[in-house]
């Protein structure tokens, strides 16, 4: 069973750092994602991954960070955001309060790609401010798990409530999923895209990019296991490194 933070009493959470001095931040976002899938996506994904993860290392679960640097879908109908400075000093202050109760190895576990590199800095940041072993992690192996089970292609590497996202929402949360009203939507590509400011949110109009039709929850649940795999192993690999310091 996962070890959800807020469920818990401080001494009964003094005594799971003791057992494993380990926190994973679920980090996402609250922007659009099509007309099939929620709002909250992208945090569902992620507490799903922290919570499987927890049941399996006893990690601490902390509270959901449900919003993050949406910049794109800013002007979309439910969109709330961060500015990026100001999500990075927020990640900033989570390692520093869980370090003071003890916790020796933070992982954000983010499912919102956006949120990259915000998380890098502050992971560079912390770092140099305390002993801490903090992590940042977006689906490791991505590519590899892509290809395995994923059948569509993405939009110039990106996707965005495609296959992928809505496989793992169908594994995850398939009471939320409206399967029914999926659309696929390519976008044309304007020449200055990468090059200029053009937002990926004024390019598709459903604000899908790729081919949810085809997902399905078995193609997200093998992910969802190999995602989990993956981050146990970071995190057995982190700690022995922080003890070995």
């Amino acid at each position: 069973m996962a070890f959800i933070l807020n469920e818990h009493t401080w001494t009964e959470i003094a005594e799971q750092v003791k057992r494993a001095p380990i926190a994973l931040l679920p980090l996402g976002s609250t922007e659009q994602h099509g007309y099939h899938l929620p709002l909250g996506t992208d945090i569902f994904l992620a507490r799903h991954l922290a919570c499987s993860v927890s049941d399996r290392t006893d990690a601490i679960v902390l509270p959901d960070l449900n919003f993050g640097y949406s910049w794109v879908w800013r002007d979309r109908i439910g969109t709330v955001a961060l500015r990026q400075p100001v999500l990075q000093e927020v990640l900033k202050d989570i390692a520093h309060s869980v370090e003071r109760w003890g916790i020796r190895v933070l992982l954000i576990i983010n499912g919102h790609e956006a949120n990259g590199a915000t998380m890098k800095y502050a992971v560079r940041e912390v770092s140099d401010e305390t002993p801490i072993k903090v992590m940042a992690c977006f689906y490791p192996g991505l590519s590899a798990s892509l290809e395995a089970h994923v059948e569509s292609t993405t939009w110039g590497g990106m996707f965005h409530a495609d296959e992928f996202e809505t496989s793992l929402m169908l594994a995850a949360r398939p009471e939320l999923v409206h399967q029914d009203r999926a659309v696929s939507e390519y976008p044309e590509r304007p020449v200055l895209y990468g090059y200029d400011n053009t937002s990926i949110g004024d390019l598709s109009v459903s604000g899908v990019y790729g081919n949810p039709v085809i997902a399905d929850a078995d193609k997200g649940r093998r992910m969802f296991e190999e995602f989990i795999e993956r981050i146990c192993t970071l995190l057995s690999t982190a700690l022995n490194e922080f003890e070995e310091q």
